[in-house]
């Protein structure tokens, strides 16, 4: 028996108010949309988001892949979530 590939995966970490509307818009909207799991969800909205910064300083094109691992992991830290909360 193949083993099937693992999927590269990501945690996104939301507030609890965050979390609530995502859930909220799934509930509400997501069939709707064609979405059949919050996941479906979050993928999709997170590629149009990707899509629209390669237009705006990519020329549209895709990057290059970064291998997985390379990026920082974990959550912001509580100096960033106070500057970004200030930014508001």
């Amino acid at each position: 028996m193949v083993k099937p590939k693992k999927v590269p995966a990501f945690t996104p970490y939301y507030t609890e108010d965050q979390a609530g509307q995502v859930r909220a818009a799934f509930k509400e909207a997501g069939s709707a949309e064609g979405d059949a799991s919050v996941s479906d969800l979050i993928v999709r909205a997170t590629m149009r988001e990707v899509k629209r910064m390669q237009r705006k300083y990519n020329g549209g094109k895709p990057w290059p892949p970064v291998p997985a691992g390379e990026l920082r992991r974990g959550q912001r830290t509580m100096d960033e979530m106070r500057r970004q909360d200030e930014g508001k």
